[in-house]
């Protein structure tokens, strides 16, 4: 199992590079677990950490999705039943948008 982990995080890692910046989808039971989750992706990628756009959603108890942006810096997290856990990440470029692509959803606890 944990040499398919490797494997994953490798392949995505290189995909990753082909684009200059991300949006990320975190689907969790908490909110808190979906900062961590996003917190590990950006340390497991170099990416800048991102500011949270409504801190007291932080707070949240129950079921969250977590929308972060690379471009615009911030995150959002809303309570949201229904949608199970991982990590959805799109790798966005503009000037060549065959490299632009969505991986996911991916385990929370890949990274």
């Amino acid at each position: 199992m944990e040499s398919e982990r490797q494997e994953l995080r490798a392949e995505l890692n290189g995909a990753l590079k082909r684009c200059p910046w991300f949006t990320i989808g975190v689907m969790a039971p908490t909110a808190a677990e979906a900062v961590g989750a996003l917190r590990r992706c950006e340390q497991a990628f170099g990416w800048p950490a991102l500011a949270a756009d409504n801190p007291d959603a932080a707070a949240s108890e129950g079921p969250v999705f977590l929308k972060g942006n690379q471009r615009t810096g911030t995150y959002l997290i809303r309570q949201e039943e229904g949608l199970g856990v991982g990590v959805l990440i799109s790798g966005q470029n503009a000037e060549q948008p065959e490299l632009a692509d969505t991986w996911g959803p991916l385990p929370r606890d890949l990274l």
